[in-house]
C-alpha cells in the first residue's frame, strides 16, 4: 500500500470542511483491503486511484468506513487537488463507478462536472418513515420531498426554520434503514438563508458516519432537484454552507444550467 494522504475538502482551513483520505496509487489492493483501509483512516470517504488509459485519467473508486459508494464529491475534490499538485494544474478526468467526471484544478481548487442529475418525487411512505427517523413533523417542510441523484442517491428534505435544522437530533439506526430500503447514502437536509444561499445539513448512517461536514454529491443532486422543480430559468450560482452546526465549517459552490442536467461542484481543498 502506498502512502496514504490526508486532506480536508470545500475549506482553506484545515479546522474545516470534510476531511478524506486519498490512495494516489492503489494497484494491486483489492476491495477487502481498500475497506479496511477506510475504516482505519474513519473519515467519511477514503478515495482509491488507479491510472487511466491516458495522461491525466484516473479510476477512483470510494470507501467509507462501512460500504463502496459509487460516488463521492467531497473526496473527488480532496483528490483532484492532491493530483493538481504532484502533476500540475489542469483537467483531469475520473472514471467512476457512477461514470465520467471532467474536473479543472487551480491552485488548491477543483471543480468537478456530475453526471447527469435527476429528481423526483419521494413516496409518501418514504417522506413518513424519514420524518420519522430525523424526529421531525410533516409542519417542519417547506419544500417537497425528493429522491434526488448526482452519482448517487440523496434524499432531500427542505425545512423553513433554520432553528429546525439547527436542532438536528435523529435515530441514526431507524434513518440508515430507511435510507438503505431506499437505495440512498445520505439524507440532504437544508434551508434557504437567501436566494442562492443554503444552510445544509447531511446525515450519513449508511456509511457509520453521523454527518458529513460537505457532501459533493448532494450538492450536484441538490442542484438537479432545483432545476427539476423548474426554479433554474436561467444559469444560477449557488452557495451552500454545511458543517457549520459541527464546528467544520464548508463552503460548497453549486453551478446550474437549464439547459444542462450536469452540475458543477467547486470548492478548496489542503493537505493536513
Amino acid at each position: 500500500m502506498t502512502e496514504i494522504l490526508r486532506y480536508t475538502a470545500f475549506s482553506v482551513d484545515p479546522d474545516g470542511g470534510n476531511r478524506a483520505g486519498v490512495v494516489l496509487d492503489a494497484s494491486g489492493v483489492d476491495d477487502a483491503a481498500m475497506l479496511a483501509v477506510a475504516a482505519e483512516v474513519g473519515y467519511s470517504e477514503t478515495a482509491f486511484v488507479l491510472p487511466g488509459a491516458e495522461p491525466r485519467t484516473f479510476a477512483v473508486r470510494y470507501f467509507s468506513p462501512l460500504v463502496e459508494v459509487p460516488f463521492c464529491g467531497h473526496a473527488t475534490i480532496a483528490t483532484a487537488v492532491a493530483l493538481g499538485e504532484r502533476i500540475g494544474a489542469g483537467p483531469l478526468v475520473f472514471d467512476t463507478p457512477a461514470g465520467r467526471i471532467e474536473l479543472t484544478t487551480g491552485a488548491g481548487t477543483a471543480s468537478l462536472t456530475s453526471v447527469p442529475t435527476s429528481s423526483e418525487p419521494a413516496s409518501p411512505d418514504l417522506v413518513e418513515r424519514a420524518l420519522r427517523a430525523l424526529r421531525w413533523d410533516a409542519s417542519d417542510l417547506a419544500w417537497p420531498v425528493h429522491v434526488a441523484h448526482g452519482g448517487a442517491g440523496h434524499l432531500v428534505v427542505g425545512v423553513g426554520s433554520r432553528e429546525r435544522l439547527a436542532k438536528l437530533d435523529y435515530d441514526f439506526d431507524a434513518l440508515a434503514d430507511v435510507l438503505r430500503s431506499a437505495g440512498l447514502i445520505t439524507a440532504h437536509l437544508f434551508h434557504q438563508r437567501a436566494e442562492d444561499v443554503f444552510d445544509v445539513r447531511e446525515p450519513f448512517p449508511v456509511g457509520g458516519v453521523v454527518e458529513d461536514a460537505a457532501t459533493g454529491a448532494a450538492a450536484a443532486a441538490f442542484g438537479g432537484y432545483l432545476r427539476e422543480l423548474g426554479l433554474v430559468t436561467a444559469p444560477r450560482a449557488l452557495v451552500l454552507h454545511q458543517g457549520v452546526d459541527m464546528g467544520r465549517p464548508s463552503e460548497l459552490l453549486v453551478d446550474v444550467r437549464p439547459d444542462d442536467p450536469r452540475v458543477v461542484v467547486t470548492g478548496a481543498a489542503v493537505a493536513l
